[in-house]
């Protein structure tokens, strides 16, 4: 639908003529390709997010409140988002204006004595991380990467990664927020909105964290968020990366005050008994079951392939037939990667001693494969940044999670195997990459640094292909009855395809709501929909903030 020429008018009126576009071609790049999903509805490549009536790039708060107050007053849909990561970036209904908020890119402030940034919502991660680190601070990196949007991650989404184990993840490092509400008024949450600056998220004023996040963050259907304070850690390096090397085998060397292991146990009870011990003692700075996305079976042969440019994916099968690599595939079967950082020599000297403790309490041990120094300069950069989420794609050209069994260690633990023998089974059949059943990768540590590990099994297939699709399809609808059957409630594969229903749109209701009540805590739910009600009286945002409404 086109959009009416005064409207159009009034909203050029406040980004200027060259920050706002309706054109089809500019339109239907702001598109979101959901060819892995609706294949029943025609040409199985041709499904995508629906088109927005516009697309603006506002400038400024001011700019933002404006569209705001404009879209109530014409009861128009607005959808804000910084990077784009995945489908609930963009418009799920029909004749929504799309915000791009890239221009609003600039890191306003780091205070290095209270150690935190004040950011826009187009600063990316590596911009932010590249900055902090010139006065000897590190933020966060999620898992979508460093080219995404923190305060996106912080604000409205999961914002979860390797570094929750000792910088917290998005959520915990949130403090003072700016935001847009969905009526067009503004809200300074925490110290900020008592006049006391950006410092705190929680008070001396109004502590609105939980109403304004909801469940997982309200993902862009609640108003826009213009500015946030982002907590920052200590980062005991250089004030640059020295990164080394070409495409994709990048690499870091970094001081004797870092280190970085593989850790392998010959159980799974021992690895949890590890985890344990590593929250309990305080050691590390960066964990994450980072490789496993590869798959149990080719985890070692992919980064061997990845850390010499000479390699590429046609090597694959010849490298796996090595009994080395065969070996050593066996080796760090139960395995977790973790970064060391020592604040002083002292530090780093006894980190190694504790962590050399836990594996010997354990029965773990260093894979030593991984220590061989081009291979560790490349896991260790790739830790520390999150630069190489390319490699998300690099099977099939397309992926997704399922399962994602988030919990203690040991519930994770308790189901690894039955949930990778699962899928497994179905690899057999040919629709998604064989990769040895277990592709379970994430973090090791959550909320306050420990409490939680993240089994994401990564399922990866070909999008253009009707087979892969279809085949994918159908495990990703094995999985969610599983999990139910076995009380794991619906997984990832069900949370993340609620975005990419019929048409591109949104799932229906009736596929929402079984979701929603399948959680723990369904009246999480039933609350976001009388907030929803409550702030935003018009409904402009789409269904991504999550409610039920089964009244």
């Amino acid at each position: 639908m086109t959009m009416p020429k005064n409207i159009y008018k009034a909203l050029e009126g406040i980004v200027g003529p060259e920050n706002i576009s309706d054109d089809p071609a500019v339109l239907d790049s702001y598109r979101y390709s959901l060819a892995h999903t609706a294949i029943h509805l025609g040409p199985f490549f041709d499904t995508f997010t629906p088109r927005g009536s516009a697309v603006l790039l506002p400038g400024s708060t001011e700019e933002v409140q404006a569209i705001v107050k404009l879209c109530n007053k014409y009861r128009i849909k607005f959808k804000a988002s910084s990077t784009f990561w995945s489908a609930q970036g963009y418009p799920s209904e029909d004749n929504t204006i799309q915000l791009d908020m890239r221009r609003m890119d600039q890191i306003l402030e780091i205070d290095e004595k209270n150690m935190f940034a004040v950011i826009e919502p187009g600063v990316i991660g590596a911009t932010l991380q590249a900055e902090a680190m010139k006065v000897g601070l590190n933020t966060h990196i999620p898992g979508a990467g460093c080219s995404c949007s923190t305060l996106a991650g912080a604000t409205s989404y999961f914002g979860s990664g390797p570094s929750n184990l000792y910088g917290g993840w998005h959520y915990d490092n949130l403090l003072g927020v700016e935001w847009v509400m969905p009526t067009g008024e503004i809200l300074r949450t925490g110290s900020l909105g008592a006049g006391c600056g950006w410092f705190c998220g929680e008070g001396p004023g109004p502590s609105m964290k939980g109403v304004a996040r909801g469940f997982i963050g309200s993902k862009g259907a609640m108003g826009v968020y213009t500015k946030c304070a982002i907590k920052l850690f200590a980062w005991p390096g250089p004030t640059t990366l020295p990164v080394e090397g070409i495409v994709p085998a990048y690499k870091t060397s970094l001081p004797d005050n870092f280190k970085a292991y593989t850790v392998a146990f010959p159980s799974w009870k021992s690895w949890a008994d590890a985890v344990y011990t590593i929250w309990d003692t305080g050691v590390g700075y960066i964990a994450h079951r980072q490789y496993s996305m590869f798959g149990r079976d080719l985890k070692f042969a992919m980064i061997k392939i990845l850390t010499d440019p000479t390699k590429t994916l046609g090597d694959l099968e010849e490298i796996l037939d090595d009994p080395e690599v065969q070996k050593i595939t066996e080796e760090s079967k139960r395995d977790f990667q973790i970064v060391l950082a020592g604040m002083t020599k002292r530090d780093i000297e006894w980190q190694d001693k504790a962590l050399d403790e836990i594996l010997s309490r354990t029965g773990g041990w260093k894979v030593e494969a991984m220590n061989e120094p081009e291979i560790n300069k490349w896991m260790l950069l790739y830790l520390i940044r999150l630069g190489h989420k390319n490699l998300n794609l690099v099977f099939g050209g397309s992926y997704d999670g399922c399962f994602g069994l988030l919990g203690s260690a040991d519930f994770g633990t308790s189901h690894v195997e039955e949930a990778a023998e699962f899928k497994k089974r179905w690899e057999k059949r040919g629709a998604v990459v064989e990769a040895g059943g277990d592709c379970m990768m994430g973090p090791i540590g959550g909320q306050g640094g420990g409490g939680t590990c993240l089994w994401e099994n990564f399922t990866c297939f070909d999008p253009y292909d009707r087979d892969s699709i279809e085949g994918t399809l159908e495990f990703f609808d094995a999985c969610t009855e599983l999990g139910l059957e076995r009380g794991w409630g619906v997984g990832m594969e069900k949370w993340n395809s609620q975005a990419r229903g019929p048409d591109g749109r949104i799932a229906p209701k009736e596929e929402r709501d079984r979701i929603h009540l399948s959680a723990p805590q369904p009246d999480i739910f039933r609350y976001q929909h009388k907030i929803r009600k409550a702030f935003n009286p018009n409904d402009l945002g789409d269904a991504y903030y999550e409610t039920l409404d089964d009244s």
